[in-house]
């Protein structure tokens, strides 16, 4: 399904997060994989890239980095010429934002969220668009999201965020669709991750998620939302941009814990 296409893959932390699933599937379905990280997480990166089926380079990446992002535009240019795939898998927010205290998280640790989490796409997409447009069949654009339409406990300012990134996928669909270009999103159940991990409350919701789904959901199994992913950068996708897809097993469609009384 992916075959010959070359694919750049952010947000590796370990072999347990959506990312890495993401472009381990990638691989087994036939693309050329490039990985990104940064700072002290990079080894981390490293690490996960040499467990995949095929070892994957690590570029640096700081997607708030305007430096950064030109760096990679080169080096994949180097390399490559033309992108076919692109996977945002970056997301922050600082611990003040989280946690409960929506009342209280001050300005600077919203817009940290807000910038490294829903702008960071428009600003990856941008700086990488000369690439995407030379892309033969069309490039795929894919960030993974958590269902922004409702309010979750704990999530609070990530939760703003994920409703902001909705809202810019939707935006970069609109202006990049003349070239080429599709932009969708995953509505992605939760999945027990490093990440996950730093959010108050992760566990329980995992939990619930699991006995309310209407197919199984399992929280130490990316795998679906790594298939869904696949799917939207391929060619078998090519009508689709501005979506957003869930894969949560039916969670979002369903509105108490089954069997409903």
């Amino acid at each position: 399904m992916l075959e010959g296409r070359r694919i750049l893959v952010t947000g590796v932390l370990d072999r347990h997060s959506i990312a890495y699933a993401t472009a381990a599937r990638a691989q087994e379905l036939g693309a050329q994989v490039l990985l990104t990280g940064f700072g002290r997480t990079k080894r981390m990166t490293e690490r996960a890239a040499r467990q995949l089926p095929q070892q994957a380079d690590v570029l640096e990446l700081d997607v708030n980095s305007e430096h950064d992002l030109e760096a990679l535009r080169g080096e994949l240019e180097r390399r490559w010429g033309a992108l076919d795939g692109l996977l945002h898998a970056v997301a922050h927010a600082p611990p003040d934002a989280l946690g409960g205290g929506f009342m209280d998280t001050p300005p600077e640790s919203a817009l940290t969220a807000f910038q490294t989490s829903a702008f960071s796409l428009k600003a990856l997409v941008a700086g990488l668009r000369g690439l995407l447009e030379a892309a033969p069949d069309g490039a795929g654009v894919v960030g993974l999201d958590f269902d922004a339409s409702v309010a979750w406990p704990s999530y609070d300012w990530m939760g703003v965020a994920k409703a902001a990134l909705e809202a810019v996928s939707r935006y970069l669909a609109r202006e990049l669709g003349p070239r080429g270009i599709r932009v969708n999103l995953i509505a992605a159940g939760p999945i027990e991750t490093l990440a996950a991990g730093g959010i108050p409350g992760f566990s329980q919701l995992g939990e619930v998620w699991s006995q309310t789904a209407p197919l199984e959901w399992d929280t130490d199994d990316p795998g679906p939302v790594a298939d869904a992913v696949c799917f939207l950068l391929s060619p078998f996708a090519r009508g689709i941009t501005g979506e957003i897809v869930h894969v949560d097993g039916g969670f979002h469609a369903v509105g108490c814990p089954m069997p409903c009384p």
